[in-house]
């Protein structure tokens, strides 16, 4: 296992077949362009990717412990096949059109400026999240766990309250009729 520390890898620094099995603590990725990238069985502690392509990246069984997305392009990644050991993720204006987040746990998790359009967050546990200024249109919430979340600010959700759990939830007046829609209801702001 190639092991990396406190490193700055900018564009072509690092090749895509440096990824698998390698750990990589408090390492910072910047401007990289690693679509389809093989990321299988790697290990990311305090390490953050700035404005990186990872776009259908492989993650199965990807340790992200403590990473931040800021401007980077995730779309269709399978996150729901990562290491769920210590899973902490932060995204700041990402694209993660079709990614997969099903049944993980996502506690206090941060989606800021994000494109989250047809994501699956079936059965995630998304207590306490905040989902600050993000596109829902499509995401899918089914035994969803938003109990305490923060959506005031998200937008173009369709969340059905008896088929997921929003106690304590935090909507905008905006967002009603998102929890409406599926019982027929039509609210006029």
């Amino acid at each position: 296992m190639k092991r990396y520390e406190d490193t700055l890898f900018t564009g072509a620094d690092l090749q895509a077949d440096s990824f698998p099995g390698s750990e990589f603590e408090r390492c910072t990725f910047r401007n990289g362009r690693w679509m389809e990238a093989d990321l299988q069985k790697s290990v990311f502690i305090e390490c953050a990717f700035e404005q990186c392509d990872l776009s259908n990246a492989q993650v199965d069984r990807t340790g992200f412990r403590n990473v931040v997305f800021r401007g980077c392009k995730l779309i269709g990644i399978p996150f729901d096949r990562s290491h769920p050991f210590l899973l902490e993720l932060r995204f700041e204006q990402c694209r993660l059109d079709f990614a997969t987040f099903r049944s993980l746990v996502l506690r206090n998790t941060t989606f800021k400026g994000c494109s989250l359009v047809e994501v699956d967050l079936s059965g995630a546990d998304l207590r306490q999240a905040v989902l600050d200024d993000c596109d829902l249109a499509g995401a899918v919430f089914d035994e969803t766990d938003l109990t305490g979340a923060d959506l005031r600010a998200a937008r173009n959700f369709l969340i059905d309250p008896t088929r997921n759990r929003i106690k304590g939830a935090h909507f905008d007046l905006h967002g009603l009729p998102g929890l409406l829609a599926q019982h027929g209801i039509k609210v006029t702001l």
